[in-house]
């Protein structure tokens, strides 16, 4: 079986050790990390990427500070490489890369800066410029652009039971 890439969930705060450990093993990692201004860490807060065969994973589950191999049940479940491939373009570009909440369509968010800090709504519609958020009003839906920065994490809200 050949090497692939897995997700490696660390410790709070063990990214860096685990990565060097794992690295002065001889297996190769992939570590991301940001730096803007005053702020640096973790890109995925973590988490860390390393090459290997499946197979022989014990290894990679003895070093301190790993805590498991991303699995679905108890089987390792291997990364594309052309997610790996996009990281990696994405740190060699030296533009200022930040950790974002994972968005989709139907998660329901909260304006946290901008003109309409404060409001909530759901993405109905992502594209590569902006998001389109749907705030109820009224009792009424409006659209409108906002711009990706503006958005905090998606919002946990209770489901609702029609009677």
């Amino acid at each position: 079986m050949p090497n692939e890439w897995f997700a490696i969930r660390t410790k709070s705060n063990r990214e860096y050790v685990v990565a060097e450990a794992l690295a002065g093993k001889g297996y190769e990692v992939l570590f991301p990390r940001y730096s803007v201004r005053a702020a640096a860490g973790p890109l995925f807060p973590g988490y860390l990427f390393c090459r290997f065969d499946v197979l022989f994973r014990l290894p990679i589950l003895t070093v301190p500070g790993v805590l498991n191999i991303v699995s679905n049940g108890r089987i390792p479940v291997p990364l594309a490489d052309r997610e790996i491939d996009s990281i990696k373009v994405l740190m060699s570009s030296h533009l200022p890369v930040l950790p974002h909440p994972y968005l989709k369509q139907g998660d329901v968010v909260r304006i946290e800066e901008g003109p309409l800090a404060g409001a909530e709504g759901t993405i109905i519609q992502t594209d590569s410029k902006k998001l389109v958020v749907s705030i109820t009003l009224l009792q009424r839906s409006v659209a409108v652009n906002v711009s990706p920065e503006w958005i905090g994490r998606p919002a946990h809200r209770a489901a609702y039971v029609a009677s």
